[in-house]
């Protein structure tokens, strides 16, 4: 059976803000208290996407979480009479809890969950874990949003399996596909699932960050690859470098991106370095491309600043590979030259780059394959997708025409205590519902 993989973009939300929440994030940090874009944003995700469908790659969209949260900021104890009143409150009282119930950061949708497709379970269905993001508060807020937007597109369980966030606390903090990569000869063959992991709760022998804490634990990991039913012989766990983690790359995708077979990593990317390289070859049962991208060609400040391994790889409908970049990748030397190294080398399959302006999402810490969730599905299961979530150029211009009409131009952070925002964001998000159709997907329309 064909299969095809489908980029799942998340919406930038329309409290898009800089409050430097997360720690580890070199980009998130140094922009904390910015004048922020939400439209300008929003556009800019929608234009990669509209470019990716153009070119005949699959593209689909998943909503923004409501923000603020005001059932959030109840939870935590900020309460009041009415709406308005808990953001006074939440502002005066608790400014941290504001900025993390206010943030967009839902838009990475790399963080969403990990999917493994039909052809790689032993259930022959397509399995998704929602990211229980754990380490970030204002990402755990997210995971049982994400578990119902989820579970209402891909409700219809005779394809699909939408397990809820793992728990368990901190042995298993679980980022989603921002730390996993599947590895195929092609989209409909069978694939060997890298899980990239941080730390170990239960093995504190392994080497450990210093600087900033490591996201994913193995044991996340083994649980979401036992859950998914991945056969064993078809799972590899490999250790994040500590000296990247506190180097800034606070995800793997932030320093290694696999796509088909093809493996473009740095090599300060692994603790075992190029012999973790091998041991994926080895369990591969496709010849395996790996990129190697040394410390003297692009230093691993280089790496970081400019999201090169952050960017997207796809498979164009003839088969070629193109590099999705962020335009800070371009205005990088070390990187831009790299780039175009690959696609003028003979020994991979990638035959071009494309470069596109995300400043808005890269500003808060999230370039091209940040902003997305691959999906690898039948024709049967997309069918069996509800709501009117895969791109089209109507729904396009309907999203475009959306974003205009009620995103604001700027964001600064006395701005998301303002009840007008806060009404703002649930007029836009109820019409997204209608737009998407599914549904009452948000507790303010329930």
């Amino acid at each position: 059976m064909s299969y095809r993989e489908i980029n799942f973009d998340g919406i930038v939300g329309p409290t898009h803000n800089f409050s430097g929440l997360s720690e580890g994030n070199i980009a998130s940090m140094a922009s904390r208290a910015n004048v922020s874009r939400p439209r300008e944003a929003a556009l800019q995700g929608l234009q990669k996407m509209k470019a990716l469908a153009d070119w005949g790659i699959p593209q689909a969209v998943l909503p923004p979480l409501e923000r603020p949260a005001i059932s959030w900021l109840r939870r935590f104890g900020v309460g009041g009479n009415h709406d308005a009143a808990v953001l006074a409150r939440a502002a005066a009282e608790a400014p941290q809890l504001l900025a993390a119930c206010c943030s967009a950061s839902a838009m990475w949708t790399a963080n969403a969950a990990t999917m493994t497709p039909s052809c790689d379970t032993a259930d022959d269905k397509a399995h998704f874990t929602p990211a229980n993001l754990s380490s970030k508060l204002h990402r755990a807020i997210e995971a049982s949003e994400t578990h119902q937007v989820l579970a209402t597109i891909f409700a219809d369980s005779d394809h699909f399996m939408v397990h809820p966030p793992l728990a368990g606390g901190e042995a298993m903090r679980d980022e989603g596909a921002a730390n996993h990569t599947r590895l195929c000869a092609d989209f409909g063959s069978t694939g060997i699932h890298v899980f990239v992991y941080g730390a170990s709760v239960f093995d504190r022998s392994l080497p450990q960050p210093s600087r900033f804490p490591a996201r994913q634990t193995r044991e996340a990991s083994e649980t979401v690859a036992r859950l998914h039913r991945i056969p064993d012989e078809r799972t590899i766990y490999v250790q994040q470098n500590p000296a990247a983690i506190d180097a800034g790359v606070f995800h793997n995708d932030v320093i290694a991106v696999g796509h088909q077979n093809v493996l473009l990593y740095h090599e300060l990317a692994f603790v075992e370095g190029d012999a973790a390289v091998q041991r994926i070859a080895e369990a591969c049962d496709h010849p395996l491309v790996p990129v190697r991208v040394s410390e003297a060609d692009v230093p691993l400040t280089d790496a970081v600043k400019s999201y090169l391994f952050n960017s997207q790889i796809v498979t164009r409908p003839d088969g070629k590979l193109t590099v999705i970049a962020p335009q800070e990748s371009a205005d990088t030397p070390a990187t831009r030259a790299l780039l175009e190294q690959t696609v003028d080398a003979s020994d991979n399959p990638i035959t071009e780059v494309k470069f596109f302006d995300l400043r808005q999402s890269m500003r808060n810490g999230g370039g091209p394959a940040c902003l997305r969730q691959r999906v690898t599905l039948n024709e049967q299961e997309i069918a069996a997708m509800h709501g009117r979530v895969m791109l089209t150029d109507d729904l396009f211009d309907e999203l475009e025409a959306w974003v205009k009409g009620h995103y604001r131009e700027e964001i600064v952070f006395a701005d998301l205590s303002d009840p007008t925002l806060l009404s703002e964001s649930r007029t836009a998000l109820d019409q997204l519902t209608q737009i998407l159709q599914l549904g009452s997907l948000y507790p303010f329309q329930r």
